[in-house]
């Protein structure tokens, strides 16, 4: 439960703007140099509705098809070797991001946008959590509360500290075989897939160098990325995979360094260019990449995703 939230919620925000014609967009986008009530209360309106809708949504799509229970938590901490929780972080970092770049286009001041804006992803995330709770399949999970709390926490503590983005999460997916060992648990199409198929994911903190060392000529978009992955899982528990599946591909973890690109800092005078990368920005560009595990050591990969 990580990636299925943030994605709805994000396509949901995306075409709210879609209603606008290409030659208003422009000026609808640029922010607002001071505080716009309308603006304001339109994100406030439109961030209450979006995540209503979604968890509505959820609540009839998801949970539905579930028994209901007591509010319970459960401990998954040691499960899929922890990417779920990798997960949950990113999705609240760039949920919170959007809600504070919403509220900077109303032209709330930062300690609104920190707040309101930055602590959209907690909330909403900590809302699914309470829905996780009332459900006999699954729990509340301290663990990904924790999770979540990270995720505003990394972006908050950059606009505190340096009034930027430094480092910033992003995700990237390639498809595997272990998908079609287990596919209802890891997906059967590739939308399933790329949410529930850990093995494929790799989850990355992209850092700007120009940032951290302004006076050089490295280039302001120019970012190497730290990644984290998994292989070899088919159920979520270790254990239980040993005893279930007659298959019992070896898990491990990897880790990854490659290069990347931050879109926020191409520059551009363009708001609608500005929001179309502010969106892509989640997403870690194919590049050449160093993969390593404890168990296979290093291998090269000319283009990793």
């Amino acid at each position: 439960m990580n990636l299925k939230e943030y994605l709805f919620f994000s396509v949901l925000f995306i075409s709210s703007f879609q209603s606008f014609s290409q030659n208003k967009i422009e000026s609808f986008l640029t922010p607002s140099d001071t505080l716009n009530k309308k603006r304001q209360n339109a994100v406030i309106v439109t961030e209450t509705a979006l995540a209503s809708a979604t968890l509505l949504g959820l609540n009839q799509l998801w949970y539905a098809d579930y028994p209901r229970s007591k509010f319970h938590f459960i401990n998954d901490n040691n499960e899929w070797l922890q990417m779920d929780k990798v997960g949950h972080m990113y999705s609240s970092y760039h949920l919170g991001r959007f809600g504070a770049e919403m509220l900077n286009w109303s032209g709330a001041d930062q300690k609104t946008q920190l707040i309101y804006g930055a602590g959209l992803g907690f909330a909403f995330l900590t809302a699914v959590e309470v829905l996780d709770g009332y459900s006999s399949e699954w729990g509340a999970s301290s663990g990904d509360v924790i999770a979540n709390a990270t995720g505003t926490a990394l972006y908050v503590s950059q606009e505190l500290l340096w009034k930027e983005q430094r480092i910033i999460p992003k995700f990237s997916f390639h498809t595997t075989k272990y998908a079609d060992i287990r596919p209802d648990a890891l997906g059967k199409s590739l939308n399933e897939k790329i949410l529930k198929d850990y093995n494929g994911q790799t989850y990355w903190l992209s850092v700007n160098l120009h940032s951290f060392a302004k006076e050089t000529k490295i280039p302001k978009w120019f970012n190497v990325a730290f990644g984290y992955g998994a292989e070899g899982m088919l159920s979520g528990n270790v254990h239980d995979q040993n005893l279930n599946f007659a298959e019992n591909p070896e898990i491990y973890r990897k880790f990854f360094l490659s290069f990347d690109v931050n879109l926020a800092k191409i520059d551009t005078k363009s708001h609608f260019l500005k929001t179309v990368f502010s969106v892509f920005n989640t997403i870690k560009i194919p590049a050449p990449t160093l993969e390593y595990s404890a168990n296979k050591g290093f291998k090269a990969h000319a283009l990793y995703f």
